[in-house]
């Protein structure tokens, strides 16, 4: 970073500190803070501030170029070690990078609705598994390139790292125990001297992962129905003992109306003379990919870490210049970050593009090739913050 890019960092950073106020998270007299600057200095951590006007002087007049606040709460925040600082607990947090996703698309536009929909996925196991309630969890932007998700229940305040573990596994579904899950055979009753046997799995009203689990079933069902019958034969023929006959058999039966509501009541049997199908579907294809698919997603390392710093919300991302916005569960669904979260303006500014690079801002799009160019304030701080264009003066 040229002295003349650093500048206009700094003025741009002051300006929109100068004029906007950080959003202090509750207790933060007893957090501790750290900030990293636009000099690359390292860290400087070990913060305390016994008012919100403190705090706002001190970012004003320094201009980080992140700010960090602790999860956890401490007796003596401002302490130089950890041991003096006295742990008193922790806000449970969720981080949610594109990073750390599979198959993440290239497009930061795309990015960044695919983490928004993991998000989502996420918040529906913390308030329907684990019972938190809506008002006990802030969602957060992070300025980069996902969400945060941040728990005040002081009933999980004084969990340890083992405990918040654990909680990552279930959401991942890391050590589930597939075979509870699966169909199984019940007696549903007599027919004269016979038992009469039927296939049931979990229904769709079923706590936990027994609901995922019918919810992937249903998935399933639906994608067969929704194809033409030579691709439907096609995708049940690569599953393992299903052959030509068999598959055009249950695409013909799975095409009835009452199957869905079938499964969903988590009766697999309806489909009679093919019923069978299902345990090679179930053993050979979803019990592969289901964990997968509807799991949560989240960076472990962050949520077992009970002394974590994290970014505070109404801060300015120093890889982006992206606002660290604070989101209501509610705001989350028409959030879009490429807009709501770009605080700068479309006023024209000089740089040097360095490399070939491709990006999105307040829906337009730019494809840009190295060498000089003039852009929105916007697109410029962004660029530069990324380290892909230098600011320069005017020709």
């Amino acid at each position: 970073m040229n002295a003349l890019t650093w500048n206009f960092l700094v003025s741009k950073f002051k300006e929109y500190y100068i004029e906007s106020s950080l959003e202090a998270p509750p207790g933060f007299v007893s957090r501790e803070w750290g900030f990293l600057f636009f000099d690359d200095s390292g860290m400087r951590r070990h913060k305390s501030f016994f008012s919100r006007g403190e705090l706002v002087d001190y970012v004003r007049a320094m201009v980080p170029r992140h700010v960090y606040h602790s999860a956890a709460y401490y007796q003596r925040p401002g302490a130089p070690t950890m041991k003096e600082k006295i742990w008193q607990g922790a806000d449970l947090i969720f981080d949610l990078d594109a990073d750390h996703l599979r198959n993440a698309p290239k497009s930061y536009g795309k990015m960044l609705e695919l983490v928004k929909k993991e998000t989502q996925k996420l918040l529906t196991f913390l308030l329907s598994d684990f019972g938190f309630r809506e008002e006990k969890l802030s969602v957060v932007f992070s300025g980069g390139r996902g969400y945060h998700i941040h728990i005040r229940d002081p009933r999980i305040f004084a969990l340890g790292g083992d405990e918040r573990r654990e909680i990552v596994d279930y959401l991942t579904g890391r050590g589930l125990d597939i075979e509870r899950l699966r169909f199984k055979v019940s007696i549903s009753g007599d027919v004269g001297a016979e038992k009469v046997r039927a296939l049931r799995c979990q229904s769709e009203n079923s706590p936990g992962w027994g609901g995922r689990f019918n919810e992937a079933v249903v998935r399933f069902a639906e994608e067969i129905r929704n194809l033409d019958e030579k691709n439907a034969v096609k995708k049940l023929t690569k599953i393992k003992n299903i052959g030509d006959v068999r598959a055009v058999e249950f695409y013909m039966r799975i095409k009835s109306d009452r199957v869905l509501d079938d499964i969903r009541s988590g009766n697999l049997d309806s489909l009679k003379g093919v019923q069978d199908i299902w345990k090679f579907v179930i053993n050979h294809y979803l019990a592969d990919q289901f964990v997968e698919v509807l799991g949560g997603e989240t960076d472990e390392p962050v949520t077992a870490d009970v002394r974590r710093l994290i970014r505070c919300p109404g801060s300015l991302h120093g890889g982006s210049g992206l606002r660290v916005t604070p989101l209501s569960i509610r705001d989350l669904e028409d959030f879009d970050p490429l807009h709501d979260a770009v605080v700068f303006g479309d006023e024209s500014i000089p740089l040097e593009i360095l490399k070939p690079f491709n990006t999105q801002m307040r829906g337009q799009s730019y494809h840009l090739v190295e060498g000089p160019t003039e852009l929105p304030a916007c697109v410029a701080v962004f660029l530069m913050a990324r380290g892909v264009a230098e600011a320069r003066t005017k020709l």
